[in-house]
């Protein structure tokens, strides 16, 4: 996508990033400003071999510690093997902070007290610095010591309850998205705290918890029940609001369906030679609809059922009511619109292509760039050590 008009670096070139994160919420936050221009060294224990995450799953490269999860999230960084817990490690990463705009962590509250680099012991000769802290339950409240992973904030912040079908179990999002949404998060607050930072010269402590971002996320079903103390109900696909609204059923797959007003529901009876419906009083609105949704889902449902998933999808798009394929991922990276997106992006580690997914922000000026593969475990802590300025000045 980039053009003559376009600037050959990031919006964030010139900024430093020290990245003492593990596993998801950090190294989202720290890829993400990775790909928008910032120089991320990331620190790794030696004695455990690095992120945790680089022994989850299997290496896609032979000879490298690069597991498909490390991957996805520590691409445009460079690898500092260090043991934080030695006088020597704790120097190191005392210099480093020195220089850096941005130390992002996500160790418990009080971690890295011990070792004399939490936010109050670098404040002092480091008064720049925007410090970012992630953990489960945030570093007050009573849950404060207790580990954090993204199935206990999904849990915990009540996501689950609202996941899966009416009759079946509570269930967790299909990745880590209570991680990610984290990640997001920090990324936002980081952005403004450096704001700030270069207004007024005065860095901040940005901290974040697992769970409170979670309980963010509930959107309008936490806001319905803070307000009518109505608990919501766990409905599949289907929408609290919008009624049909879901994943229904064809003569060959699935097919989802977002009828948002009563003209789309009306048209869409149409294709469905049921315009008496439409007009039927416990289905002509959207409120109405809600109050009946069982008595029209028993409609509905085999009704589509005698349409290929094709068909509907020509029909609805025709009569301009929301529709889509529920696809597998064979199908998603097979799609022209993918690939016009840049959604998937290769680097090469040796002889072997990594294909990544793509960063989804689009600049007019400042485009996204893929400069680094994600590294093994220490590869540049050669280079980093042997300079007293490791970070790119911009």
């Amino acid at each position: 996508m980039a053009g003559s008009d376009m600037l050959p670096h990031g919006a964030l070139k010139g900024v430093k990033v020290l990245d003492l994160s593990r596993i998801l919420a950090g190294p989202t936050a720290t890829q993400l400003l990775g790909d928008l221009g910032a120089d991320v060294i990331k620190v790794e224990n030696p004695g455990t071999g690095g992120d945790d995450t680089r022994q989850w799953g299997k290496s896609v490269a032979e000879g490298a510690d690069l597991t498909p999860y490390f991957m996805a999230a520590n691409r445009n960084k460079r690898s500092l093997a260090l043991d934080i817990s030695t006088p020597q490690g704790q120097e190191v990463i005392r210099r480093l902070a020195a220089q850096a705009d941005v130390l992002i962590e996500n160790f418990k509250p009080g971690g890295l007290a011990r070792y004399g680099l939490d936010y109050d012991s670098l404040r002092a000769d480091c008064p720049r610095l925007v410090y970012g802290s992630i953990s489960g339950y945030g570093q007050t409240g009573p849950n404060r010591e207790k580990p954090g992973y993204d199935l206990m904030a999904q849990g915990f912040g009540g996501i689950m309850s609202l996941t899966g079908a009416p009759d079946g179990p509570p269930m967790k999002a299909g990745v880590g998205i209570a991680d990610v949404m984290c990640g997001m998060y920090a990324t936002v607050g980081i952005l403004a705290a450096l704001r700030h930072r270069d207004l007024t010269g005065e860095g901040q402590h940005v901290e974040l918890a697992l769970v409170d971002t979670q309980i963010a996320w509930l959107i309008n079903e936490g806001v319905s029940y803070l307000n009518t103390g109505e608990p919501p109900v766990r409905r599949g696909n289907e929408h609290p609001s919008i009624v049909p609204y879901g994943t229904y059923q064809t003569s060959d797959g699935h097919v989802i369906l977002a009828v948002g007003n009563d003209s789309q529901f009306r048209r869409f009876m149409a294709f469905l030679a049921l315009e008496g419906q439409a007009h039927d009083p416990r289905f002509a609105s959207n409120p109405a609809r809600l109050q009946n949704r069982g008595a029209l889902n028993d409609i509905l449902i085999p009704a589509l059922r005698r349409h290929s998933t094709d068909a509907i999808i020509a029909a609805m798009e025709t009569a301009k009511v929301p529709v889509g394929p529920v696809q597998t991922l064979a199908q998603v990276f097979a799609t022209d619109q993918v690939a016009a997106r840049e959604m998937v992006v290769t680097q090469q580690v040796g002889d072997t292509p990594l294909k990544l997914l793509g960063n989804p922000l689009k600049f007019s000026r400042t485009p996204v760039t893929y400069r680094k593969t994600p590294p093994s475990c220490g590869a540049d802590s050669a280079e980093i050590l042997a300079t007293d300025t490791p970070f790119d000045d911009g």
